[in-house]
């Protein structure tokens, strides 16, 4: 199967043509004998390139985001005389400290990041604490962070680089939700997950705000299933964790996972 075949096969839409096409570079970089890797991917992006590799034959690569439980990965794709073990990631850490008082957000240091000019495919996550975040970035652009990210929000950083085992991940904090929806469809059970009317979940869903499963989903009566994932712009991410049966009201009970 050629490139074109495989692009027809498993792309979806344009944006995702164009995204897989790329790492189908890679992947021919590695069979012509040089290590190579995607930048860094979405859950989604990472879902279609799996499925891209998957029709390809699974050639030899590996996804690595910085940690165990990292959200955003790159694959790297490994030739046939290169080990697992000697692979190196193209990316590196960086720790940005602040003294003041300010409670500083992912929003505030990608949105720092990003006024520099700087690709969002070239960051990784940006895991934030209390005093500190360690930001994942590609290599080439350490030295110009180190330099340039002097600032997020209000406070000013104090920035170094760090090794990848030195990372301080936070705990993940989720709040459980246990509540009763009149159908599993997605704006009923999104209104229960965000604490929001149907109505209003059905406006956002309409809005192209929501992903079901990391895809973007506008069709409200979309059944949701156990384990899915349910996110929106503005509002976050949030689990369906188990269907509990009906209610004595003939409601379907459910528990969800809602992270803060």
């Amino acid at each position: 199967m050629n490139k074109t075949e495989l692009l027809n096969k498993v792309s979806q839409t344009p944006d995702e043509r164009q995204l897989l096409a790329r790492v189908c570079d890679q992947m021919d970089h590695a069979q012509r004998g040089v290590p190579a890797s995607t930048p860094f991917l979405s859950t989604a992006q990472q879902e279609a390139a799996q499925r891209l590799i998957s029709a390809a034959g699974t050639p030899r690569h590996l996804w690595s985001g910085g940690f165990p439980d990292a959200e955003r990965k790159v694959c790297a794709f490994l030739p046939d005389w290169q080990e697992e073990e000697t692979w190196e990631p193209p990316f590196t850490a960086l720790r940005c400290r602040w003294q003041s008082d300010d409670k500083l957000t992912h929003r505030d240091f990608l949105g720092s990041i990003l006024g520099q000019g700087l690709d969002r495919e070239k960051v990784g996550d940006i895991l934030v604490g209390q005093g500190v975040c360690d930001i994942l970035v590609f290599r080439e652009l350490s030295p110009y962070l180190l330099q340039n990210l002097t600032g997020a929000g209000r406070a000013k950083l104090r920035v170094e680089e760090i090794p990848l085992t030195e990372l301080d991940v936070p705990e993940k904090q989720v709040r459980l939700v246990r509540d009763t929806v009149s159908s599993l469809r997605l704006d009923a059970v999104l209104s229960a997950g965000f604490s929001t009317s149907r109505g209003k979940a059905a406006d956002l869903i309409s809005a192209g705000r929501v992903e079901l499963n990391h895809r973007p989903c506008v069709k409200a009566d979309r059944t949701v299933n156990e384990g899915d994932v349910m996110t929106c712009r503005g509002l976050g991410k949030c689990v369906l964790k188990e269907v509990s049966g009906l209610s004595k009201k003939g409601r379907t009970m459910i528990v969800m996972e809602r992270y803060l």
